[in-house]
């Protein structure tokens, strides 16, 4: 993207959230509910309007059986579990950071926007049959879809993994490997078996990126070229650090912590198939329309690298200044 064109894009950002802040008065709230024994949880409420912390003495309708008790919420032995509707939520600009931790130390974490007042905690037995863990199945699914599709780095490095492997073959053996790589790093690090700070991670990220655009570029014979799942395995061990990032900050449902990672991950591999769909669709109309097709495939190459090169700048200096 040129600078003007950034720019251009920055000014119809900064117009629009003005509109919407004309339209609604923007608020940050937060509510974190604690249990301290079972079924019993502390509640906590702080809104960055004083007016909107008064108004809201009970600030959700909780699922039955819970009810207020002073600063407690009572659920009894069933616990929380269900909706936690917010329908002063509807209509506003305001974004409501949910903090629930059990005892066990699980802990669900979500920002709660008016577009989607409500919020939901799994109570489903950890027995049950496929068919009731439905809820979770589409909601995780959905989550690694829009992860996918708005991670712009695990986004980009996927499509220029699709432009170095131009055989059918080739290319389903890289996702393949891709797919498996970061499966393993996202599941140890969401099981707590691997921990690694965030900045020197997303760096690396943005440096994979970088060099699969070169590979890309390189006209001679490479290691890359002749076996590019080798690469594609190796990087993708650092990208399910990054996803593991997310998932977290998501939240996880109680006693479901396997079924949610694994439908996260079948999200992520939707995402990742339709990004590889669109290249083809691209390469599709390229040759349709009688295209340069090299001259237009450098430019995407120059437009990844480039992207990704800034990125890349942008958090090596984070690992060290922050």
């Amino acid at each position: 993207m040129s600078r003007s064109h950034a720019m251009l894009v920055t000014a119809a950002g900064l117009l629009l959230a003005t509109g919407a802040a004309q339209g609604h008065e923007l608020n940050t709230a937060s509510l974190s509910l604690t249990e301290v024994s079972d079924g019993r949880f502390l509640l906590r409420w702080q809104a960055s309007s004083s007016a909107l912390e008064r108004e809201l003495a009970t600030p959700a309708a909780f699922p039955s059986p819970c009810r207020m008790q002073g600063p407690f919420v009572e659920c009894g032995d069933g616990g929380m579990v269900g909706s936690l509707e917010f329908p002063w939520l509807t209509g506003s600009e305001t974004h409501l950071m949910v903090d629930i931790e059990w005892r066990n130390g699980t802990r669900l974490l979500r920002v709660v926007t008016g577009s989607s007042p409500h919020l939901t905690v799994y109570g489903i037995p950890a027995s049950a049959g496929i068919r009731f863990l439905k809820p979770i199945a589409r909601d995780y699914t959905r989550l690694g879809i829009e992860h996918i599709l708005t991670g712009f780095d695990h986004l980009l490095f996927v499509v220029a993994l699709a432009l170095l492997v131009r055989r059918g073959k080739k290319l389903i053996a890289s996702i393949t490997a891709f797919t498996i790589a970061h499966s393993l790093t996202l599941a140890c690090a969401v099981l707590g078996l691997l921990r690694l700070p965030s900045p020197p991670v997303e760096a690396a990220i943005a440096l994979s990126i970088v060099l699969v655009c070169g590979e890309c570029l390189r006209p001679e014979d490479s290691l890359a070229r002749r076996a590019p799942w080798i690469v594609a395995f190796a990087f993708g061990l650092l990208h399910g650090l990054g996803f593991a990032s997310s998932l977290l900050a998501i939240g996880l449902p109680e006693r479901h912590v396997p079924t949610a990672l694994f439908f996260f991950n079948v999200g992520v591999e939707v995402g990742q198939l339709g990004a590889i769909a669109l290249v083809f669709a691209l390469r599709w109309l390229v040759t349709r329309l009688r295209l340069r097709r090299a001259v237009f495939g450098r430019g995407l190459v120059y437009a990844l690298g480039s992207t990704a090169a800034y990125w890349s700048v942008e958090r090596i200096l984070a690992v060290f200044t922050g």
